[in-house]
């Protein structure tokens, strides 16, 4: 009986406390932890850092009017005073009074109970306007409503009437707010008028040996998407082997406020186990779309991205931002540093609204180059594979292996105290745009290649035939298959008046067997190069059957050749495939 009395008595205490909800708080007293750093990583995600001396209430208490939506078990809240610690930290829909702006009749009725007005009426033609002084708007407050509703219902904002009480000469009438035609008052109005809204909030509590503080210095740490920064590159060659190098970041903000903070540019990807699970403290069912750069499957989303990790910081001076009342400080250059494994670029002093995007010099170096041309030649279908594909192809296919391009290639050497980033670039000779490419990750010491063009003087055409054809050469799994044996050659031409060094990289369907001109031959890891294993666009021509890949492979040939100016090279090689 006892343990009923008890449970009936936590009930009733519940559904009283229910009833009697906090009174709404004014919006002005809710505190605000500005922005302080921010280290933006650039898949979008970020780690910002809010700190502050924030006012304490009674208890203890600090409530902010600022409610991220943090990635899961990112969100931290911590307190730097001595003596105090953070006891706990609720994120709670809440009541508040907004002051705006009266923009309607029935606002400056509200905001002004106990003025003196003359009100005409709707559609009363012989009517004397009425002078009155506005008594209210009837309303249901929250308190009200609570004791009304069932114990545990939600909370509600106050009802208000459609009618307004007026004290008149005659006595209290109560008007409808739509027969009101004009209302004039006999002295100023104001034109403010305060009206309670939901807002959801976050409230900390603190809690030490002794007296609670007035303020206490309070740091609030998270991660979220939606503040991003993209790198690009301009590399200004002198044909010499001497290349300026210059690095800016243009950064996306779709996320908050950023008033003279400090910015880490993380070079590389970080891993976010739970990226796509927002905390529960966001209040939230879903996050509010961002745009495309935000966006997993935009194109620059893993095009910059970078596959190694490793990370560098330094510092770097950029333009500024000026403010409304008296221009930001620029953002400048901070000290060059490096943490552990972490590599990242902190830019001072950065100012920028959310919506609005920066471009920011970052670095500039010079470094040393030198000019390569690459050839890259795909293998080709055996002839058995093309007497089985349908009519037209054969001569598509045979343009498209006939057309060889030479690739110029910029290979720098990374001897700064800066990494080279994933990024767009920008080539330039003197002030004249060579090419865009795009800059690969390359570490300090690293040696890094930049495309800048297809070579035009350098020239290259590629001859293969059959020597050789044996049947029965190979019994395998109760199968015999014949080999078919192949010669081939890759003629490069050097039109330019000096010489030039070239790379090349020639796969084939097969098996390699020899290989001239200072060229090395191996069968190629299915596992490891993408390039050799990657199925080409005629792949799907023809049914390969299941033994192919039993009894053959991919070859590769590579030479690093120098061809004098004006003169030519030969590369041979020959190899062989089974086929039954």
């Amino acid at each position: 009986m006892r343990t009923w009395i008890a449970t009936i008595a936590i009930i009733a205490a519940a559904a009283s406390a229910a009833a009697a909800p906090e009174q709404a708080q004014p919006l002005s007293a809710l505190a605000r932890m500005p922005v302080r750093e921010v280290t933006v990583f650039k898949d979008g995600h970020a780690l910002l850092l809010h700190q502050g001396a924030m006012p304490l209430a009674a208890g203890g208490h600090v409530a902010m009017d600022y409610l991220p939506a943090p990635v899961l078990g990112t969100f931290w809240v911590s307190t730097a005073a001595k003596g105090l610690k953070v006891t706990s930290v609720t994120a709670t829909r809440r009541r508040v009074l907004a002051e705006r702006t009266c923009l309607t009749q029935q606002e400056l009725i509200e905001a002004n109970p106990g003025a003196e007005v003359i009100i005409e009426e709707k559609e009363a033609r012989d009517a004397k306007p009425i002078e009155a002084r506005i008594v209210g708007i009837p309303t249901r407050d929250a308190t009200e409503l609570a004791s009304l509703d069932p114990p545990f219902s939600p909370e509600r904002l106050p009802e208000k009437a459609t009618a307004v009480l007026l004290k008149t000469a005659d006595g209290l009438t109560l008007m409808p707010l739509d027969r009101i035609k004009s209302l004039t008052f006999k002295s100023e109005p104001k034109r403010k008028v305060a009206q309670e809204e939901f807002r959801s909030l976050i409230t900390a509590t603190v809690r030490g040996d002794g007296a609670v503080p007035a303020t206490a210095d309070m740091a609030m740490m998270y991660v979220q998407k939606g503040l991003r920064w993209i790198p690009s590159y301009k590399v200004t060659v002198d044909g010499k082997g001497s290349a300026v190098v210059k690095l800016q970041a243009t950064l996306v903000n779709e996320l908050i406020d950023l008033e003279d903070v400090t910015a880490n540019l993380v070079v590389g990807v970080p891993t976010f186990a739970f990226k796509d699970m927002t905390d529960p403290m966001a209040l939230q069912e879903q996050v509010a779309r961002l745009g495309t750069y935000f966006q997993a499957d935009a194109g620059t989303s893993q095009m910059l991205s970078n596959a190694v990790m490793s990370q560098a910081r330094f510092g770097e001076r950029a333009g500024g931002m000026g403010g409304a009342a008296a221009p930001a400080p620029e953002p400048e250059v901070g000290g060059k540093e490096q943490a552990e494994d972490l590599f990242v670029y902190t830019v001072k002093h950065i100012s920028l609204k959310k919506g609005a995007r920066m471009v920011a010099p970052i670095a500039e170096f010079t470094l040393k180059y030198r000019d390569v041309y690459a050839l890259e030649v795909p293998f080709a279908p055996p002839p058995e594979v093309r007497a089985a594909s349908s009519g037209g192809r054969d001569s598509e296919l045979a343009l498209q292996l006939s057309s060889l391009k030479v690739a110029h290639k910029l290979r720098l050497t990374n001897k700064s105290e800066y990494p080279l980033t994933t990024a767009p670039a920008l080539v330039c000779l003197d002030e004249r745009v060579l090419a865009q490419g795009l800059m690969a990750y390359t570490a300090v010491g690293g040696d890094g290649d930049l495309d800048v063009t297809q070579a035009v003087d350098v020239r290259a055409k590629r001859t293969d035939k059959e020597t050789a054809r044996k049947a029965g050469a190979l019994e395998w799994n109760g199968g015999s298959y014949s080999r078919i044996d192949l010669s081939g050659s890759l003629t490069l031409d050097n039109f330019r008046n000096e010489a030039v060094d070239v790379e090349v990289t020639r796969f084939v369907l097969g098996h390699p067997d020899t290989v001239g001109a200072g060229g090395k031959s191996e069968m190629v890891n299915a596992f490891e190069d993408s390039r050799a294993t990657a199925a080409p666009h005629w792949w799907g021509w023809y049914g390969w059957p299941g033994w192919w890949s039993h009894v053959n492979g991919t070859g590769r040939f590579t030479w690093q050749v120098k061809i004098p100016a004006r003169k030519s090279a030969e590369l041979p090689y020959t190899w062989h495939y089974f086929w039954r």
